[in-house]
């Protein structure tokens, strides 16, 4: 199956179960190709889907490009997708932190799973955006992870809503050394499982009762220099 791209300047492939590209993937994108880094850099796109801020990655100036995707259908996805665009990335079907053993990387790009979940879910048929009860368990892994995984200098972007707790994300990241900030902001409209679910946020307080939107941050994380 072929979508276009934000700009509706490339074909992507998508297989089905795949994640869509949707508003965060784009914004991401946008905050990436805007964010002045070197040219020459190497980067890792972790929870790629089918590879869409990959291909950011190498647009915004990466001369290295790492994807990786716990999905075997969205990782065989993003591997053709990259193929069909020139660019000669490593995808690699697994979990991230296994993809970042041992290794680092200037620039970290992540769209994370991060919607609560009633059941606590972060796989099955949500794994593309169940983040367990509180949105973070992903978030939070990758957070732990960061430092580890940039260059000094190096630098993060993860996008995702504020439902899930933008500031603790922030915290986290500053209490791992990182410096960190909210580089851009979107409000979207509810999608279909953020529409489902609306009842049971409302219920534990997490939205108003008649709040139909939702709004998405890109955190950026920088690892100083040594």
């Amino acid at each position: 199956m072929d979508e276009m791209t934000e700009s509706g300047k490339r074909a992507l492939l998508r297989l089905p179960g795949v994640y869509r590209p949707q508003a965060d993937t784009w914004l991401l994108s946008r905050t990436l190709r805007e964010a002045g880094l070197r040219h020459g850099v190497s980067g890792l796109d972790v929870f790629t889907g089918t590879g869409a801020v990959a291909l950011a990655l190498a647009e915004a100036g990466a001369a290295k490009v790492t994807a990786v995707d716990l999905s075997r259908r969205a990782a065989l996805t993003a591997r053709w997708n990259c193929a069909r665009a020139g660019i000669a990335a490593r995808v690699l079907h697994g979990d991230f932190a296994e993809a970042a053993r041992h290794r680092r990387f200037d620039v970290v790009t992540a769209n994370p799973p991060y919607v609560p979940a009633p059941d606590g879910a972060i796989g099955g048929r949500g794994r593309a955006w169940d983040g367990g009860h509180d949105g973070r368990a992903l978030l939070d892994r990758l957070c732990a992870m960061l430092p580890d995984m940039l260059h000094p200098n190096g630098v993060a972007l993860i996008v995702q809503s504020t439902l899930s707790d933008a500031e603790r994300t922030l915290d986290d990241l500053r209490d791992r050394g990182l410096k960190a900030a909210i580089v851009a902001r979107e409000t979207i409209p509810f999608g279909p499982v953020m529409r489902r679910r609306a009842p049971w946020l409302a219920a534990r307080g997490d939205i108003g009762a008649d709040a139909r939107t939702e709004d998405l941050v890109v955190i950026r994380g920088d690892r100083l220099g040594a």
